[in-house]
């Protein structure tokens, strides 16, 4: 059996797992990025974390195949550089030059959201796909697209920014500087911004009494406001579900993948979600009288996606 390390480092853990030649994690290890503090340092303590990984598999480095880096920010993956994170505060960093200095094995980068879809096409929601795009629905709107089983990231690595297309050009302002962005709408930071809307509108809403409970509006508040018959959490969701469905549809359009996969804490939620976007899709894409349109799953790997993926960058370069 062989062996593959993936790296996910995010800006508030470095997490690393040896992966079998099956894609099943074999062991897994995290520690805290520590953020801000030099390049080399993070370089240094990704190694250390990955030795970590392979220690507690029962392995030596003996047994590892390739190392995979999975970065926020823009990854040159054919350079082996992060080109700039301004999570991370890294520009022009040659992470797999110093990478190579602490692990002598082959070694790939690439951007997080990028390795994470990639996890989901070689052993996840979208396996079995030729092409496929996974979308994750968290602080922002992730996208990842594999094209004839290859990640697809632009002729400048920052390709597949699927949450910076526009849905509504006089929407809320987007941290990226456009407005109306499906960021804004569909990630679960959008979600919980237009719960505190509708609350705001209706002082009679289940959801005061719920955000008392729980000390916050989350991203379930107008799911769980929408079970207990409100009006105002179903407005919000029913809202949600329109953008959401909008960026979906724009992205089935271009791309016309075999599978769409999204992920992030918002699908948990399941058929309240998933039904009601499937049938807006449906009424909305251009294919829709084709017998054959691109299939929407909810990702399957969740937190595990990015390490899967990363380990095995090198079959996709």
């Amino acid at each position: 059996m062989k062996y593959y390390i993936g790296i996910d480092l995010g800006g508030t853990n470095i997490k690393a797992g040896v992966v079998s030649d099956s894609f099943e994690i074999v062991s897994k290890e995290s520690i805290k990025t520590n953020l801000p503090r030099p390049a080399e340092e993070i370089c240094a303590d990704m190694a250390k974390v990955a030795l970590m990984a392979v220690e507690s598999a029962g392995l030596t480095l003996d047994d590892i195949e390739a190392v995979g880096i999975g970065t926020p920010g823009t990854a040159n993956s054919a350079e082996g550089i992060i080109e700039y994170s301004n999570n991370l505060g890294f520009k022009d960093f040659h992470v797999v030059e110093l990478m190579k200095t602490f692990i002598d094995k082959p070694c790939y980068v690439e951007n997080d959201a990028n390795a994470a879809a990639y996890g989901e096409f070689v052993a996840g929601a979208a396996k079995g796909a030729n092409d496929a795009v996974c979308i994750t629905l968290g602080t922002g709107v992730g996208g990842g697209i594999i094209i004839d089983g290859k990640i697809y990231s632009g002729f400048n690595y920052a390709g597949a920014e699927i949450g910076h297309t526009v849905v509504d050009p006089n929407g809320p302002q987007c941290t990226c500087g456009r407005k109306g962005c499906f960021e804004v709408f569909s990630s679960a930071t959008g979600l919980v911004r237009m719960t505190k809307e509708a609350m705001e509108e209706d002082k009679d809403s289940i959801m005061w009494e719920m955000q008392q409970k729980d000390g916050k509006v989350s991203a379930r508040t107008a799911f769980n406001a929408m079970r207990a018959g409100d009006k105002a959490g179903k407005e919000v969701v029913d809202k949600y579900i329109k953008y959401l469905a909008l960026g979906i549809t724009n992205t089935i359009n271009i791309f016309q993948p075999d599978i769409l996969c999204i992920g992030g804490g918002v699908c948990n939620e399941g058929d309240p979600l998933l039904l009601p976007l499937k049938e807006l899709v449906a009424k909305e894409v251009y294919t829709r009288n084709s017998a054959k349109n691109t299939e929407i799953v909810i990702a399957s790997l969740g937190n595990d996606a990015g390490i899967i993926g990363a380990a095995f960058l090198g079959l996709s370069h």
